[in-house]
């Protein structure tokens, strides 16, 4: 196998010129997106954001947590917890707090996460989605992070294909007004991968991988 390096009398390396150095074009992202970008404080003021954790558990997930919320202070968001993952979307009530600045204070050195996550089966009906559609909308939760592995984030992914049609159906059985309905009409979803195997592509390292 060649070196792409070659050496000089000085022998210092040179670079071979057939090494092709890499772009943005070979990123496997389709097209550039905002890392980098800077955001004005308050700049996103009267949204909402929802973060829960779901599947298995891993270490940073609570650190994950944490920047979510505070993040969401600095751009002037309400932040919600969604506690014990997809259940506590479809149960709604008390399962979704409002998240304050001492509600996320030392918790980055607990173990887990703090929130709570479990398996739910009645998220993968439909009817399990149209509930968790319904107590979004009545929060005006249009924004969701989701820390969890792949199972967690292709839940997600089906939510955000079927949103438009939840929200039709809801209307359609006098379960929310159209108005509520047209001001949540998209919803924007951020997946963080947490997972001890970091076995997910697109990013480098999963939330878990370099404790475990």
């Amino acid at each position: 196998m060649e070196s792409d390096a070659v050496f000089n009398d000085q022998q210092l390396p040179t670079f071979n010129p057939r090494h092709r150095v890499m772009s943005r074009k070979d990123s496997v992202m389709a097209t550039p997106g905002k890392e980098g970008s800077s955001l004005a404080p308050g700049s996103c003021s009267g949204k909402c954001i929802g973060v829960f954790t779901s599947g298995g558990d891993s270490q940073g997930m609570n650190a994950a947590v944490r920047a979510v919320v505070r993040m969401g202070f600095f751009l002037g968001t309400k932040v919600y917890f969604i506690k014990e993952g997809y259940q506590g979307m479809v149960d709604g009530s008390d399962h979704i707090q409002l998240a304050t600045w001492a509600s996320v204070s030392g918790i980055m050195q607990l173990g887990g996460t703090v929130i709570g996550s479990a398996r739910c089966k009645t998220f993968r009906e439909r009817e399990g989605r149209l509930q968790a559609a319904e107590n979004l909308v009545n929060l005006n939760i249009t924004n969701l992070v989701v820390i969890g592995g792949d199972g967690s984030l292709t839940g997600a992914n089906l939510f955000r294909k079927e949103w438009s049609s939840l929200l039709a159906d809801l209307v359609k059985e006098g379960k929310i007004p159209q108005s509520s309905a047209d001001r949540c009409s998209h919803l924007n979803i951020a997946g963080m991968v947490g997972s001890i195997d970091n076995d997910f592509c697109g990013t480098d390292m999963t939330i878990g991988t370099d404790t475990a």
